[in-house]
């Protein structure tokens, strides 16, 4: 097959095997084959409402199915997912199989792979799912820079493959490895869920605790709780609170003493006293969007792993060695835990946070110190969410803005921004627009920035002419020196100095982008530019919003988000805020970026910003623009990200504004009172140094 040609992928099993369906559907470069199973009438069903083709038989398939996902149980689980991988092998049929298999099986399946000249690869899964994945990329900055000191590890017996998996990714090998025989458990005392045993995985001291029950019927439901791992260095903790996030670091504590050995908690060498005690990194949304969003995605990236060996070719047992490693350590650990306690447990009954915190208790809980605004783009131009947002007028929409004031920090702004977009927003955009009609106006880049998103928006339409509205000149001046050097953009965008909520608008519109700017303008300002924008936007029109992550004026306390290197230089970005004392309803935020140069303790340079934001959530912004509203699925972690539309019972625009029932997208990410905002640390930023 060529490279541009879509994989045919068949799918095998409708238990699991439906995530597997979904992402196949869902990813660029994949065609949904059809479904195998063994021929339930649901089964039938779920095909026909796919649409496509329904088989019982490996025998019996076309001759253009490329792959398979096998998401049926192999024989250590008593099923026959193995001799059915091998059989679609044998047709030339190449195959992602879902774990776990037994290690025998495993090195038979990767050696008639070799024979007949196709691609096995097994998928553990979790590695791929987006929070653990944030883990895996934190954790190997982290042992870059420091040894690491200590493992420590949980999970179900059923999760304990994945695990393996995820540790050695996290830690960049496997070896050497070794361990002891888990500790005898205590006599006389009732039921023990946990054994535990310590060993050395990648040359660091292990402690592994395994919930060591199981329902034979039912896995997943009665595991106690799911991945748990903190990885320790001198400078701190890396914790995966939870297969499905968030992600932790709590950087070491460490106070100075003077001569009569007393904390030293001012002055000179105190700098790390205004660490955060502890950063959450990534949202945890509700277990519907873990199926809904993470699952499938994470399938889909192990079937980008998949097709990349396709296109590559080459020896399969090879390509396997590290995938054999891994099942020989799972191997290793469960002959010496021995069989799990087989246990069948009536339902649990979960209870949500506020069971178990009051009310006045769990929204502090949840929000002590809220993220600061990730997502920040000013009403004068801006970048994407993850990234510093530039000052903004004290009154946006009473004066023009001083433009010359947002210049200083434009220098600074790709060294965070351009990660968050590519991995953000930008895949976001650029999905919902993928089928959108263009043909109706051009798209609207309302405070570009330095044309991040612009570029990206760009190349996922070919055929889009696009407005970038910017007028800091420092800002303009990226932003046109990315339009100039690039000879498709320079037919495409057009570049212009225009500020919100005055900017000059065309007649009709096809798509605006209103990406951390709406913040930025008080009342009448956003009043403003709703009606101006929904008078002009085309039918069936689209407004893509992406919000900060908190919805009410809270402290931050200034904290370190992000490092990067260049040459000689290191950059540090710092942002705090705190209400605004003289304005109810409204934060001033502050920026810092310094520069250090040759390693030096004192910075050489700073450059200072501070801005008027006011805080909101989407359930205001519907509110406000009289438009439906609609979250789209985006990494976790990254500001709310929405698209509106408008509302089936929207009176004539020209009358601005009304304030219709809140139409949400329930359990999405960003969906009004979703739990608090991330935090991100140097160590889980898009650093180059960490």
């Amino acid at each position: 097959m060529s490279a541009s040609a879509p994989l045919r992928v068949l799918v095998c099993g409708t238990n699991f095997g439906r995530f597997y369906a979904e992402a196949v559907r869902r990813r660029p470069g994949y065609t949904l084959a059809g479904i195998l199973s063994r021929g339930s009438q649901a089964s039938r069903e779920y095909a026909d409402s796919l649409g496509v083709p329904f088989h019982t038989d490996a025998g019996d398939l076309p001759d253009d199915v490329d792959a398979a996902c096998v998401a049926v149980s192999s024989s250590i689980s008593g099923g026959q997912g193995t001799d059915l991988a091998r059989a679609l092998m044998d047709r030339g049929i190449h195959v992602l199989q879902e774990h776990p298999v037994h290690l025998t099986e495993l090195t038979d399946n990767l050696k008639h792979a070799r024979r007949r000249g196709v691609q096995y690869r097994l998928n553990t899964h979790y590695p791929h799912v987006a929070p653990i994945r944030s883990f895996i990329e934190a954790a190997r900055r982290l042992v870059a820079r420091q040894r690491p000191l200590f493992l420590d590890a949980a999970t179900p017996i059923h999760l304990m493959h994945p695990l393996v998996d995820i540790l050695g990714q996290a830690m960049g090998t496997l070896r050497p490895w070794r361990f002891a025989d888990p500790a005898p458990l205590p006599t006389d005392i009732g039921p023990q869920p946990f054994r535990s045993l310590h060993g050395v995985f990648a040359g660091a001291p292990l402690t592994l605790r395994v919930h060591h029950q199981l329902d034979p019927s039912d896995r997943d439901n009665h595991a106690l709780h799911w991945h748990r791992i903190a990885l320790g260095t001198e400078g701190g903790v890396l914790t995966l609170a939870d297969t499905h996030g968030p992600v932790l670091w709590s950087p070491r504590l460490h106070i100075g003493r003077d001569a009569d050995r007393r904390f030293v908690l001012d002055g000179p060498g105190t700098g790390r006293l205004g660490l955060g005690s502890t950063a959450v990194v990534g949202s945890t949304g509700s277990f519907r969007t873990v199926f809904s969003d993470l699952w499938p995605e994470a399938i889909g990236s192990a079937l980008d792993a998949l097709r990349d060996a396709v296109m590559q070719g080459g020896d399969a047992l090879r390509a396997g060695q590290y995938d054999l490693a891994v099942c020989r350590i799972w191997t290793d650990l469960a002959a010496r835990l021995g069989p799990p306690e087989i246990v069948r447990p009536a339902t649990p009954r979960p209870l949500a946070v506020s069971d178990v915190f009051p009310a006045q208790e769990w929204s502090w809980h949840l929000r002590p110190e809220p993220a600061p605004p990730l997502g920040a783009r000013a009403v004068t131009g801006g970048g994407s969410a993850g990234v510093p947002a530039r000052p903004a007028p004290e009154t946006a929409s009473a004066r023009p803005p001083d433009a010359a004031a947002y210049s200083p920090s434009a220098e600074f702004f790709d060294l965070v921004a351009a990660v968050h977009t590519a991995t953000a927003s930008a895949p976001a955009v650029a999905a919902l627009l993928a089928n959108a009609d263009l043909g109706t106006g051009p798209v609207v880049d309302i405070g570009a920035g330095t044309g991040l998103l612009t570029e990206a928006v760009a190349r996922a339409r070919p055929d889009a002419e696009i407005i970038a509205c910017e007028p800091s000149v420092g800002m303009r001046a990226v932003l046109t020196s990315r339009v100039f050097s690039d000879e498709d953009l320079r037919t495409r965008v057009t570049v212009t100095a225009d500020a919100a909520p005055d900017l000059d608008l065309p007649d009709r519109i096809s798509v605006v982008l209103l990406c951390g700017v709406l913040g930025h303008l008080d009342a009448e300002g956003r009043a403003r530019l709703w009606r101006r924008v929904t008078r002009r936007l085309a039918p069936g029109g689209l407004v893509i919003v992406e919000l900060m992550q908190f919805e009410e004026p809270t402290t931050l306390p200034e904290t370190r988000l992000a490092t990067a290197t260049a040459g000689r230089h290191r950059y540090e970005w710092s942002f705090g805020g705190a209400p605004d004392e003289a304005e109810d309803g409204v934060m001033r935020l502050h920026s810092t970026w310094r520069v250090y140069r040759d390693g030096a303790p004192q910075a050489e340079r700073e450059v200072h910003a501070s801005y008027r934001w006011e805080p909101f959530g989407l359930k205001d912004v519907v509110a406000e623009s009289g438009m439906s509203a609609r979250t789209l699925p985006t990494r976790p972690g990254a500001p709310p990200l929405a698209v509106l539309t408008p509302a089936p019972d929207t009176s004539d625009p020209a009358a601005g504004p009304h304030v219709p029932r809140a139409r949400t997208a329930p359990d999405g990410p960003g969906t009004p009172g979703a739990p608090a905002s991330p935090r991100t640390t140097p160590l889980l930023s898009s650093s180059t140094d960490g």
